[in-house]
């Protein structure tokens, strides 16, 4: 006897459920919420996404995702586009220190196009917008980075 189409509907959202909750599902982390144990506060997380939307978030995308695939391909003008700061280019691999540097002398001396922040942000908002962007970095990003700006 064939099943009625509302029971086939029920059969299925079932099925889509019971995987759903199965161990061996793959639950993907909202890259939006905080995570605990890194050198950040979850206020400054918070700020950070702010300032992150507000002067970043053009450029580098929502989720620092960037906006291009080839980053590393400059521009007709010669300049690079702004490289992903989701810990998939190259962002993971600088300091603290260098990172404000960035953040403060922009990007037209290291060859791109990003303005200078030095007098437009707080030091407490360029420290939250780090801390929002490496919120992103899944924890083996995150710890390299570690290693490499407890080494400077």
């Amino acid at each position: 006897m064939p099943l009625s189409t509302s029971k086939l509907i029920h059969l299925l959202l079932l099925t889509v459920f019971l995987y759903g909750c199965s161990p061996d599902a793959k639950e993907i982390p909202d890259p939006f919420l905080y995570k605990k144990g890194r050198w950040y506060t979850e206020y400054q997380f918070s700020v950070g996404k702010t300032v992150f939307a507000s002067n970043c978030a053009q450029c580098h995308g929502n989720a620092g995702q960037g906006l291009v695939d080839d980053w590393k391909t400059p521009n007709p003008d010669g300049t690079f586009p702004p490289p992903p700061l989701n810990g998939t280019a190259h962002s993971w691999h600088h300091s603290t220190e260098v990172l404000l540097e960035t953040i403060n002398n922009g990007g037209i001396p290291i060859g791109g196009n990003m303005p200078a922040f030095k007098e437009v942000l707080s030091d407490e908002e360029k420290l939250a917008a780090i801390a929002f962007f490496q919120n992103l970095w899944d924890d083996e990003t995150y710890a390299k980075w570690l290693k490499i700006n407890n080494s400077n």
